[in-house]
Formats: structure tokens, C-alpha cells, sequence
């Protein structure tokens, strides 16, 4: 799938089963809510934290596929076409980052 038949399907899947979409701050309260439960997986799989009882069932693919469905909402409220963001925003890092990453010392 595309990112933007991603962006038609969400679409489709909101105006017909979700009746219609949220507002864009109740999206953007959700969105917050889902990176924080792909947060707290984080921190518990590759961090320091210990998982409870209550996170034995948790699926990271799942939390991350949350995030983007509620993120493609929001592009599709406000008029965003997620393929031409994505690509803008690489040419940007590739212009701004030609040397950067590769003269951190940090990351050798």
C-alpha cells in the first residue's frame, strides 16, 4: 500500500464505518495518547522499565499502526498529501544533513 492510498483508504474507512472524522484536536489528543502507549512498549522492551501484568499482551506493530492511522487522519483534515510531505521533508535532511551525520564523531 501506498502512503497515499493509505490516505484513501483511511478516508474511505472514516466517512463509511467511523461515521466521520474527529476534530483535528481530538485527533491530535489521540495521536499524543498512541505514541505514548508505543512509548511506554519502548521503554519497557529496549528500556530500563519493567513490564506489569497489565502490558503482557502488547503488540508494538499494532501502537505503531495506530499512530499512522490517527497521523492520516490529520493529513487528510487538513489538506496534506503525506507522499509529497515525506518527499520535501527528505530533500530537506539530504540538502541540510549532506555532511552532518557523517562528521559526528558521536556516530562512528
Amino acid at each position: 500500500m501506498t502512503i497515499n492510498e493509505a490516505q484513501e483508504t483511511v478516508d474511505r474507512w472514516i466517512n463509511t464505518t467511523g461515521i466521520r472524522y474527529f476534530n483535528e484536536l481530538t485527533n491530535t489528543a489521540i495521536l499524543m495518547e498512541e505514541v505514548g502507549e508505543v512509548a511506554r512498549i519502548m521503554a519497557r522492551k529496549y528500556g530500563e522499565q519493567s513490564f506489569k501484568k497489565s502490558d503482557e499482551e502488547v503488540n508494538l506493530a499494532d501502537e505503531m499502526a495506530d499512530v499512522m492511522f490517527v497521523l492520516i487522519c490529520l493529513a487528510n483534515q487538513t489538506g496534506i498529501n503525506l507522499t509529497e510531505a515525506l518527499e520535501k521533508n527528505l530533500e530537506k535532511k539530504s540538502i541540510r544533513d549532506a555532511d552532518r551525520h557523517k562528521n559526528n564523531e558521536k556516530l562512528k
